[in-house]
């Protein structure tokens, strides 16, 4: 082998790599270890462990650099929300409402009826609303204008649209605004998300435009959730106060603070001495406060008797850099704690009745740890901002000339532009705030009056901080309301049992490889394999944790899949290399050989299956997708593996001049010399195969599938009871309150049953959310323990949640039959353009439709029958895209094996060559497709409930795929060829 210090150079950076990726995850583990122990059980008490430690360094790679605990956290790896539960949400930003209110909801009659001619046509169509809706306004009235002054042709757009401009132009601005208002969408949800308090949340654009994928791991609230996801975005510009002006004010509510310290002390001492009911309050509020904040050093405890607002909020006197109306800074942990003070009664009347308190949404420091507080001055009556987002026009982020710095520039309306005008010239030299949500965006100094209504907000941003304030100030004008369209919670318990099986599955599938590679391939070339398995398993995962992808049950799955296939690339190599050594090549010479022989059949195979696993990443959503990205890693990962780890081991033991075994006494002979005449009996074959098809086919259009939520739409739940409970009696009971029945299966072990129903699923909103989950308690109550609230149920009994919208199930199963279509045109044109004939790709593709028809035939005839879940969703739709991989991989080695033969032996006859093809492959075609069963079935009994029916296709798949790898495809591509063969010679 060439390069071999390449080679090995490569694989010690590959690991080393692995090491340093995989490294985060052990540390941020041990760091919350010693969280649980310092807490010991009180939840409270190990995030503060955590909070305090959140900008300190744990850890340190090699001496290099450190990295603190948030680090840390960030570069872990990530577990999906099956494994540790959570909430995923997917959010539409309602195009409709963004278009309507740029239009200043008009009247105009084309107007109206275009928006709802453009609403039917996207439920049938894949473009976006707003190309959509300037096709329906030219079809209504061609002559028509968009610019018209009834329409867009406003105050507000006349810099955008002129009067007079062509429906095209118009419809671009709208694109460009309305992707503006989605953006902006998008930064106040990932904000407000920020917020929450969740370990490690995702939010991200989903590939169709508006569409927002929001993961919370550990959120228990679905409702809470919902309703701060979808809640209407307030923006408002506020005078402020100096510290100076409220500095005085901050010192007697720490005195305060101290004398309630120094009357709890004593009332400890003294429990007969009374005192009043408001300083009771104060002091419980107080003493919680404290208890939260207990500090192992006595300095700090002294500390915050003494100054007990100052310990926990550090005054803003004349520090540079910072805003005029900050008045002090705390660490993210003592936030809440300052909060708690200024909320309670006593505090209250300390301070002055105008005053609020808002924190800044953004850090000051580069670790994340501080934020500034800052004082906002209420000047009306009714307690209203002077002014709020309605106002703003336009806002865009631009470069000052002067200083080269980014700026933002703002415009308002002109009600805006006279009250901006009087706030500025009435807060010279003091700052204006604009707050969205409760939070200081920006908070600018006045330098003079504005008038018009023009103005620019300067204050050292960074040319994104710009944009994103430019964003945040268009929200008021550009009101971009977010709906959910999906949701799905999984509960924590479902989560760690989810973890448990899955991987009880994985350890179990990994030791039988290894143990059937032992046995079959000996401890020389067995051990060798197992050694290059285990590397594989730990590129993988450190090839996971440096991408930050997601790992969940369907990557575990996509993993310990991966394991059984990479076993392929070794079987190649090993059956290659024995097929040299018996024909009389020495052991160095048949090695160098057989990896030689082998690269063909084994790039060929694993490019189609990556080929596959890319298609699924890119048409797939959620569970698909993180299938597809382990097995693209697995993939790329086990051919490295394979071809060069092995080889290594194999040269360093020739080095050595040590024997290396390829088989065992029991397997040396297995499928060696067998005879099977496959193209004489393909018509048997047909037969066979063509029955199954018919029985398939007459079932899937009579009895039809059993359509998860996903292509269908609607509310799944999944609930656990303490008794056993009647699946036909929950589902009476449900019929009550839903005004029909529902679905009700069970599902897995634990009293546990999974409910689908469609009550109002085409309403939108969290009063709708809250009143079917409402009326599923009502529903379900009689079978829970006596006093068990809703609260409770939702908690603990209901193990998981998912909720489709009609819209977006449409577009699953659009996007689901483009990637198996897409799949099967890019196999056919690989196949026919790697083996220079299109018989090949005719025949590959023919034996993957027989594949796909009688897994879908078995699908449609068992649904109703097993005791397991046999529903076609997204993960079926991801089973059925592996098993084209699986087949296609299977298919493309013996047509590798076929043109091999057919080279060497030109002058044979074609049916002869063809035969002795496919009997050499029988010993790999067997070896890796037992290997892959058994991984798979140690998936399906113990991998848990909810990925079953998706492993039950996957072994309905392999056994299908490996049978029309050698008794379908190539007796196709042989017939074709042979009648074309005819149909020339009768020509002649």
């Amino acid at each position: 082998m060439q390069n071999k210090g390449a080679i090995r150079l490569l694989a010690i950076v590959f690991a080393l790599v692995s090491l340093y990726q995989l490294t985060f995850t052990y540390v941020t583990k041990k760091v919350e270890k010693d969280a649980r122990l310092y807490g010991a059980g009180d939840i409270k008490k190990e995030q503060t462990y955590l909070d305090s430690i959140r900008g300190e360094k744990v850890y340190s790679f090699l001496g290099i650099k450190g990295y603190t605990y948030k680090e840390c956290k960030e570069l872990e790896m990530n577990l999906g929300l099956d494994l540790k539960g959570g909430m995923n949400v997917t959010m539409e930003v309602s195009v409709i409402d963004i278009i309507k209110a740029m239009a200043n909801n008009s009247k105009d009659e084309t107007f109206v009826a275009a928006i709802e001619k453009a609403k039917k046509m996207q439920a049938n169509s894949q473009e976006d609303f707003v190309t959509l809706f300037g096709k329906a306004f030219n079809e209504i009235n061609p002559s028509a204008q968009l610019s018209s002054p009834d329409i867009f042709g406003t105050l507000e757009l006349k810099d955008k649209i002129p009067f007079g401009a062509k429906n095209d132009e118009v419809i671009k601005v709208l694109k460009t605004e309305t992707e503006a208002a989605i953006d902006n969408t998008f930064n106040i949800l990932r904000s407000r998300i920020d917020r929450f308090g969740v370990a490690q949340p995702n939010i991200q654009k989903a590939d169709v435009s508006g569409r927002i994928i929001i993961e919370l791991p550990g959120i228990k609230d679905a409702a809470r959730v919902r309703k701060l996801l979808q809640g209407t975005a307030s923006l408002e510009f506020w005078e402020t106060f100096t510290y100076s002006e409220v500095g005085g004010a901050l010192n007697a509510v720490n005195t305060k603070l101290a004398e309630i310290n120094a009357a709890s002390e004593v009332s400890e001492a003294k429990p007969e001495v009374k005192k009043e009911a408001k300083a009771d309050e104060d002091v419980a509020l107080l003493d919680k406060i404290e208890g939260e904040s207990q500090d192992s050093l006595s300095n700090a405890k002294e500390l915050a008797k003494r100054y007990p607002l100052f310990s926990v909020l550090t005054p803003n006197q004349g520090r540079s850099g910072s805003s005029l109306a900050v008045v002090g800074y705390s660490h993210i942990k003592d936030t809440a704690r300052v909060n708690a003070i200024f909320a309670m009664p006593a505090v209250k009347s300390l301070l002055p009745r105008n005053l609020k308190l808002y924190w800044d949404v953004k850090p000051m420091d580069k670790g994340g740890n501080f934020f500034e507080l800052y004082a906002i001055k209420v000047t009306s009556r009714d307690g209203k901002a002077p002014l709020d987002g309605d106002v703003v026009t336009s806002a865009r982020e631009e470069i000052d000339q002067r200083t080269a710095s980014a700026e933002v520039s703002m415009s308002m309306n002109g009600e805006g532009a006279k009250v901006w005008a009087r706030l500025t010239k009435d807060n010279l030299q003091r700052a204006i705030a604009i707050v969205l949500d409760g939070y200081v965006y920006s908070a600018p100094t006045v330098q003079s009056e504005i008038k018009g209504g023009s103005s620019s907000i300067s204050g050292g941003f960074s040319i994104a901080e710009a944009k994103d304030l430019a964003n945040i100030l268009k929200s008021g004008k550009l009101p971009a309301p977010a709906h959910i369209i999906a949701d799905e919670v999984v509960g924590p318990s479902l989560g760690k049992e989810s973890i448990e099986k899955g991987m009880w599955s994985f350890i179990i599938a990994f030791v039988l490889i290894l143990f059937y590679m032992f046995f079959f391939y000996s401890k020389g070339a067995g051990l060798t394999a197992n050694v290059a398995l285990i590397t594989n398993l730990f590129f993988i995962f450190g090839v996971l944790a440096s991408l930050g992808a997601v790992l969940t049950l369907p990557g575990i799955a996509g993993i310990v899949l991966t394991i059984g296939m990479s076993v392929d690339a070794n079987v190649l190599i090993f059956e290659r290399i024995q097929e040299e050594m018996k024909a009389g090549k020495g052991l160095s010479l048949a090695i160098s050989d057989g990896y030689k022989n082998a690269y063909s059949a084994i790039i060929d195979g694993n490019l189609t299956t990556l080929l596959t696993g890319i298609i699924l990443y890119i048409f797939g959503e959620g569970p698909i997708k993180g299938f597809a990205t382990t097995l693209v890693i697995g993939i790329l990962s086990s051919l490295f593996a394979a071809i060069f780890i092995t080889r290594l081991f194999f040269e360093g033991s020739l080095k050595r001049k040590r024997n290396i075994t390829f088989t065992t006494k029991l397997t040396d002979n297995w499928l060696r010399n067998t005879h099977i005449t496959f193209i004489q009996k393909r018509k048997v074959f047909y037969v066979i195969s063509g029955i199954f098809i018919v029985i398939s086919l007459g079932s899937i259009f009579t009895r039809g599938f059993n359509q998860g939520i996903d292509f269908t739409g609607g509310r799944t739940y999944v609930v656990a009871f303490d008794q056993p409970v009647s699946v036909e009696d929950v589902a009476k009971s449900l019929d009550v309150v839903y005004g029909h029945a529902p679905e009700v299966k069970t599902f897995g072990g634990n009293n546990q049953v999974k409910i689908s129903t469609k009550y109002k699923i085409d309403e939108e909103g969290t009063e709708v959310d809250d009143e079917v989950e409402a009326k599923l308690f009502e529903g379900l109550k009689k079978y829970l323990p006596a006093g068990t609230s809703q609260e409770s149920f939702l908690e603990n009994n209901r193990k998981m949640s998912q909720k489709v919208g009609p819209t977006i199930a449409d577009d699953i199963r659009q996007s689901a039959i483009w990637s198996i279509l897409f799949a099967l045109i890019v196999i056919f044109l690989y196949i026919m353009v790697r083996f220079s004939n299109w018989q090949y790709g005719l025949g590959a593709v023919a034996a993957l439709a027989h594949d796909t028809i009688i897994v879908l035939g078995i699908f449609s005839l068992a649904y109703s029958i097993l005791p397991f879940s046999l529903e076609i969703d997204q993960a079926f739709i991801a089973a059925i895209l592996t098993v084209v991989g699986y087949s296609i991989n299977d298919t493309v080695v013996v047509f590798d094996r076929i043109r091999e033969y057919l080279g060497l032996h030109p002058k044979r006859d074609p049916e002869e060559n063809i035969n002795n093809a496919l009997n050499s492959t029988l010993r790999r075609t067997f070896s890796t497709s037992l290997s892959t069963l058994v991984v798979l079935l140690a998936i399906f009994f113990f991998g848990g409930t909810s990925i079953q029916g998706f492993t039950f296709a996957l072994i309905i798949g392999v056994v299908v795929g490996t049978y029309s790898s050698l008794f379908i495809a190539t007796p196709i591509a042989y017939d074709t060829k042979l009648r074309i063969q005819k149909v020339i010679a009768k020509k002649k």
